[in-house]
């Protein structure tokens, strides 16, 4: 695995990454709860943080790698503050999830799993959101969007943009 543009761990975050190693290790697959905080706090999990995380659990890098690759809910790149969740579920899906998608992709000029270079957005298609009543249904982090409609797209970012 290339480490090349490695991130610089700086000595704080190190510490609070310590601190979240130090405040779970001892229990009983704690893993995924230490890879939950720490993409909390550093916004992913660079592989540099992962070999802390393998070294301060006491594990094999590839078990840490494992849970992190297998999870879709974590990341080893960089993702934007805002991550747009388009369901594309079988309900989503059948009335329009598709062209929602487009749309997004369209305006910000990045495709599904990719991230805006000023890392604001990140579109992500996801396979469902379990809020079929809403279909068509987007979140963007914990705000759901339900019944959207492609011309409401362009509203929905700029109630994130500043």
């Amino acid at each position: 695995m290339c480490t090349c543009n490695a991130p610089e761990i700086d000595s704080a975050q190190r510490a609070k990454i310590d601190e979240i190693i130090n405040a779970h290790k001892q229990a009983k697959g704690s893993l995924i709860p230490v890879l939950h905080e720490v993409q909390l706090f550093y916004g992913y999990l660079p592989y540099e943080v992962l070999k802390i995380i393998a070294a301060g659990m006491e594990l094999p890098m590839s078990d840490v790698f494992g849970v992190v690759s297998f999870y879709a809910g974590f990341t080893t790149k960089p993702v934007g503050k805002y991550k747009i969740a388009v369901c594309m579920g079988t309900a989503c899906y059948v009335v329009g999830a598709e062209k929602i998608l487009n749309k997004f992709e369209d305006l910000l000029s990045i495709k599904a799993g990719e991230s805006t270079e000023d890392l604001l957005f990140t579109i992500e298609a996801v396979r469902c959101v379990g809020a079929c009543g809403l279909a068509p249904v987007i979140i963007v982090n914990e705000d759901v969007f339900g019944k959207l409609k492609v011309d409401g797209c362009e509203g929905v970012l700029d109630n994130y943009r500043n």
